[in-house]
């Protein structure tokens, strides 16, 4: 089995796990309120679980595709496959979970958003900078006003 497929097999279990968890296991604690709600707690996890299966077993048995060599991974020459920029990637993804509450929602995603396409090798900085900081404007906008769940927007020092 290739690669593809065994990633795809591997997703298929954690989404179940997912699910499973989503569907079964975090609406028993909620209170009886929220349970009349038509929205509740565990409604994305819920579209996120059944939509990583479907794509995952889409992909698991799809039809063999005739692969050529390009296509291949060679382990052999693993150096060439801008390995570099993927750890980068990770450690700024630690970075920015670890510093999401102590900085501020606002000023980590701005960051995180501007760091990541500079790790990636876009260079226009009169574009990242307002596409990253409206990019996070607007997830805290809808998430804050939207769905109505509180997200510190600055550090505390600054009235977060």
């Amino acid at each position: 089995m290739e690669l593809d497929r065994w990633i795809a097999l591997i997703l298929v279990c954690i989404c179940v796990a997912y699910g499973y968890a989503a569907f079964f296991v975090m609406d028993g604690n909620l209170a009886p309120f929220m349970r009349r709600n038509p929205i509740w707690p565990s409604t994305f996890p819920k579209v996120l679980s059944t939509l990583g299966v479907l794509a995952a077993l889409g992909i698991l048995f799809a039809p063999k595709k005739a692969t050529t060599k390009e296509m291949e991974i060679d382990y052999r020459r693993l150096g060439q496959y801008h390995l570099g920029q993927a750890v980068m990637l990770l450690a700024l993804m630690v970075v920015y979970a670890l510093c999401l509450r102590p900085v501020g929602f606002l000023i980590s995603t701005s960051l995180f958003l501007f760091l990541g396409t500079f790790v990636l090798g876009e260079r226009r900085y009169l574009i990242m900078v307002p596409v990253s900081v409206s990019a996070a404007l607007v997830v805290w906008f809808l998430v804050q006003q939207v769905l109505g769940i509180y997200m510190r927007p600055f550090p505390g020092i600054f009235g977060g």
